[in-house]
């Protein structure tokens, strides 16, 4: 699968090895591949401390571990780019609260931790644009924010007219719309560890007329190469939430409080399962009296490295 292309692709034979995709990585140089470091030392605490009234957590065999419900599916949206940079930090010249966002892969059936998959994340800036895909919005100073819930109405407008939120067809869904420029801040792919940790480095995502996400996908059974990541299959799409305390904080920090975009409540977003953890709700660490000095983000995904899920 290159940058540009979404869908299903079925292919006969057993479960896991269908919809098998190819993906090119450019390769990022040192100084953006280089490893993070925040949040390494705070990372165990955070993790073994999720709970959550859904997510039916029992210890394992060794009591070394803490196993999951799967973590819930979710639409891809319209505004992927097929694993377009490989490097942990995503930055780029993004203005915005620093966030570190730590999370550990297991396998939902047996816990064990799933090392070497392919973990895309992509969100949009502070002021709701995503790259790749500024002509679907004025962003945040006015006009029509862009969003990713899927609607199914369509916009019919003279070309060229900032149109907002794309076609998408049904509600598990989401129509892709091919991108529109050559930017790709705050996208991302880096592999988990033995243990099953990524760790990647950005800015706290901004308000789009949804509540505030980051997207993901997990990838396994693919090949690491010198041009990046390729093959394998999807067995994760889902999204990463935060709290309505910590939105409503960072909604004070220039750039966010000067942002004029409608934002859609946690309670009310149309993705959000409201299952907690399970769900994708991130867990948060900052200064609540300072939080533009940094956030770190951590949680637990549990997935079935034999399914396939793309969320399209």
């Amino acid at each position: 699968m290159t940058g540009n292309q979404t869908g299903n692709q079925s292919a006969a034979g057993p479960k896991h090895k269908r919809d098998l995709t190819r993906r090119k990585v450019v390769v990022a140089g040192a100084g953006a591949a280089a490893a993070v470091g925040v949040g390494g030392t705070v990372a165990a605490g955070a993790f073994a401390g999720e709970t959550n009234g859904k997510a039916a957590a029992s210890s394992t065999a060794t009591g070394a571990e803490t196993c999951y419900k799967l973590t819930s599916e979710t639409t891809e949206g319209p505004y992927y780019i097929d694993a377009d940079k490989l490097r942990q930090d995503i930055t780029e010249d993004k203005e915005g609260i620093p966030l570190t966002l730590r999370i550990k892969v297991i396998d939902a059936e047996t816990c064990k931790p799933v090392g070497n998959a392919a973990v895309d994340i992509w969100h949009c800036d502070a002021l709701g644009l995503y790259s790749g895909y500024e002509s679907f919005s004025n962003g945040g100073g006015g006009g029509t924010p862009p969003t990713d819930a899927p609607s199914g109405t369509p916009t019919d407008v003279p070309s060229g007219t900032p149109t907002g939120e794309p076609p998408s067809g049904g509600g598990g869904g989401g129509g892709h719309e091919e991108p529109t420029s050559d930017t790709r801040y705050l996208r991302g792919t880096w592999r988990t560890d033995r243990k099953g940790f990524v760790t990647f480095r950005t800015v706290f995502p901004g308000c789009q007329g949804r509540c505030v996400h980051i997207h993901t996908k997990v990838h396994v059974s693919g090949e690491w190469t010198d041009a990046g990541y390729e093959g394998g299959t999807t067995c994760h799409t889902g999204q990463f939430f935060f709290d309505e305390e910590t939105v409503l904080l960072s909604a004070e920090v220039e750039p966010y409080s000067t942002s004029t975009t409608e934002r859609t409540t946690l309670d009310e977003d149309t993705i959000y399962d409201q299952s907690g953890t399970t769900g994708g709700l991130l867990k948060l660490k900052y200064r609540k009296n300072d939080i533009a000095k940094g956030v770190l983000a951590t949680l637990t995904v549990g997935v079935d490295p034999e399914a396939t899920n793309t969320g399209t």
